[in-house]
């Protein structure tokens, strides 16, 4: 599921290339996001994650089944409304699972359900929850956590479940431009400041193979975060500028502005980037260490990352 997307097209892409044989669902026909180079080695599968028989369909046979395409919270609702789409798509997913009697499902989660650690001394790490009901209510942040928890929930119960945490993804493929947008930005000579705070960067190739690797060799029920490098924000924004040719961000915005501006933004019937605008104070380093011991994750320098990125926009015609 998710294959016309970001990350799931690099698990789709990351499975082809180690010769195993990949079935992919997709909601728009015809649509290969970023895979019309290897399209033809992918058994495409119409339909929607709603569509419960073909779903079933899809994963039947399966020794793995991915899901990087969760709900996401793309329109301005109330938070109760969003939960509950989000449970329901979780759950149909489950239960669809369930039926095929395929081998292992892998979810893919978010970076948001890592809360702080429980030590100041140390990194979070995947033993530290992200709290339900903390302040603010991020419908993102809640919808991410309630899906993250029926799944290892179902896990508790037998089903072959695991969750991959990826953290701030860049990289080729990034069809949509999510975190793309950033380095589009950065070409156009837009980004003219930065935002404070300090992530946890990766490579999407890094989190494809986490991905296939966490389906192979990750304990049921158990979550790994898939990340590589803790950056300042600055810093990061001075990297893509400077692999865009453009010069650094003039200043770093204060981070009660962008919050409060987010919180303004949030009361309008729009929806952007307030949701994440209203969190820069749940934005942390993390400890990646499970992933590069237990998956064998061997991180690249982000600057090469970005480099890659703009090389494939710029192919593709998104730099014109």
């Amino acid at each position: 599921m998710g294959a016309t997307g970001f990350i799931g097209g690099a698990i789709a892409r990351a499975a082809v290339e180690r010769g195993w044989r990949v079935r992919a669902l997709r909601r728009r026909p015809k649509a290969v996001g970023a895979l019309g180079d290897i399209s033809d080695r992918v058994q495409w599968v119409d339909g929607a994650i709603e569509d419960h028989d073909r779903l079933v369909e899809a994963m039947s046979g399966c020794d793995l089944v991915f899901h990087p395409a969760g709900y996401y919270t793309s329109r301005h609702a109330p938070l109760a409304q969003h939960l509950a789409a989000a449970v329901l798509q979780i759950r149909q997913v489950l239960g669809a699972f369930e039926q095929s009697g395929a081998g292992r499902l892998v979810y893919t989660s978010s970076l948001t359900t890592i809360g702080p650690p429980s030590r100041p001394d140390r990194l979070a790490d995947e033993s530290d929850p992200f709290q339900p009901g903390s302040e603010p209510k991020s419908p993102y942040y809640e919808c991410k956590a309630a899906m993250e928890a029926e799944v290892l929930t179902a896990a508790t119960r037998g089903v072959e479940a695991v969750v991959c945490n990826p953290t701030m993804t860049f990289g080729p493929g990034d069809v949509k431009a999510f975190t793309g947008r950033l380095l589009i930005m950065a070409h156009r000579g837009w980004l003219l400041a930065s935002l404070p705070g300090t992530l946890n960067f990766v490579d999407v190739r890094e989190v494809a193979v986490g991905h296939l690797e966490a389906g192979e060799h990750l304990p049921r029920g158990e979550r790994v975060i898939l990340g590589a490098h803790n950056l300042p924000v600055p810093e990061a924004f001075r990297l893509i500028t400077a692999a865009a040719g453009r010069r650094p961000p003039l200043f770093t915005v204060p981070r009660q502005l962008v919050e409060t501006t987010g919180w303004l933004l949030s009361k309008l019937p729009i929806f952007a980037l307030q949701d994440h605008m209203t969190t820069l104070h749940c934005w942390k380093a993390l400890n990646t260490a499970k992933g590069e011991t237990l998956l064998g994750i061997r991180p690249r320098p982000f600057a090469e990352t970005i480099e890659d990125a703009l090389a494939w926009y710029r192919k593709h015609g998104y730099l014109k």
